[in-house]
């Protein structure tokens, strides 16, 4: 495993680069950008067909820096300067736990000074080159592609809180006894909760900028499955906890060729730092399961990304507004459910049955999707005979 990208570069190239980057949350970064690639070129291409429409927008030119743009704009400079500083001058520490480092109320009072000092500069060369020009309005045409920067932010904003949220009321347990350490850990997060609440919150931001909601969930529906698959590739690389249940059964012979590590894996220097000791390792990271288990991250990746091709194929040849979506919700229900099958996850009891929270939510949603697609098809089909 690679807890670290200095510990991936150090496999690759032999050469141990220092750097505060965890695996995981580089992937991650990684799946916001394929995101972002994705759906923005799907927006482009809606708009060439002319089923979007650009957003008339009114802006003000030369307009003066406010007291509160200046108030806002130095402490957030300071807050940078404050833990930058303290991150050059302990460069080591923030090595060591990263994490820790950033999310503590250390740092340099020097540092937030300095960092006061160049945001109060350039606002101040911002307005005086408004103060040289009377303010005017213009009304300009912008393309909703153009949006996607506003739109991924959101996105990422609330998916990472909805994500934390639906972890924690999934592990309730963990979070009584360290509430403060459950919300602001990076680790621990639940998908469906990140996609349900970064849904509502994009869909509020584009419907007040008159995008077409069935036009928008269309094109993020590629995004999506291609984002999930890339994060998942972050989880196989540093074993971050997501893995599968013990399989201490022979490889199957159909997978003679392929490495050991793809049927049953014990996650050697996992980053959650869960199992036994390793004999001999030292360092941070020096823990491996005690027994193989199915490597599930691996498996999310191989079939989100046969997802993703199949939705990216298909994508012209489907003209029902919300029918791309649709199928989305069908193919992400059957593949988490059948994952959570041979995955590690907490239960619920249920009668004489025990379920996910995971199994719950990809069945409404497979379900709403079925329904939906359905709907749609009927409804293009009386289109068609009228």
């Amino acid at each position: 495993m690679y807890p670290t990208i200095s510990d991936l570069l150090n496999d690759l190239i032999g050469i141990y680069i220092p750097l505060p980057i965890q695996t995981f949350g580089f992937f991650m970064g990684l799946s916001f950008l394929g995101a972002y690639w994705a759906t923005s070129s799907e927006l482009q291409r809606k708009e060439k067909n002319g089923l979007l429409k650009p957003i008339l927008k009114t802006i003000t030119l030369h307009k003066r820096v406010s007291t509160q743009d200046y108030i806002i704009q130095l402490l957030f400079g300071a807050l940078i300067g404050y833990k930058l500083l303290d991150i050059v001058l302990n460069y080591s520490e923030l090595l060591n736990d990263t994490q820790g480092f950033i999310l503590s109320g250390r740092g340099n009072f020097l540092g937030a000074i300095l960092g006061a000092g160049v945001s109060y500069y350039f606002l101040k060369q911002e307005d005086n080159k408004a103060k040289a020009h009377t303010p005017e309005q213009k009304q300009i045409l912008v393309p909703p592609h153009q949006l996607m920067g506003n739109i991924l932010l959101i996105a990422a904003v609330a998916g990472l809180l909805g994500a934390k949220i639906f972890h924690n009321l999934e592990n309730l347990d963990e979070f009584a006894q360290d509430p403060i350490g459950s919300l602001l850990s990076f680790s621990g997060l639940t998908f469906y909760g990140g996609l349900i609440v970064a849904a509502f919150a994009v869909l509020r931001y584009t419907g007040k900028n008159g995008i077409n909601w069935k036009h928008m969930i269309d094109a993020a529906a590629p995004a999506l499955i291609l984002a999930y698959g890339i994060g998942r590739i972050g989880c196989q690389m540093s074993g971050d906890g997501d893995w599968g249940i013990v399989n201490l059964a022979p490889k199957p012979e159909w997978m003679a060729v392929l490495p050991d590590w793809m049927w049953s894996f014990t996650y050697p220097h996992n980053v959650v730092s869960e199992g036994v000791p390793i004999l001999g390792c030292e360092g941070r990271h020096c823990f491996e399961l005690p027994q193989p288990v199915y490597p599930t991250p691996f498996y999310e990746v191989l079939m989100s990304l046969s997802i993703f091709g199949m939705l990216w194929a298909i994508r012209k040849r489907i003209q029902t507004p919300g029918l791309m979506f649709s199928i989305y919700l069908m193919f992400n229900g059957v593949e988490r459910f059948l994952i959570e099958q041979i995955r590690v996850n907490t239960t619920y009891h249920i009668g004489t049955h025990f379920i996910t929270q995971a199994e719950i939510i990809s069945t409404v949603l497979f379900i709403i999707g079925a329904i939906s697609t359905l709907y749609l098809s009927k409804q293009k089909q009386h289109a068609q005979m009228d």
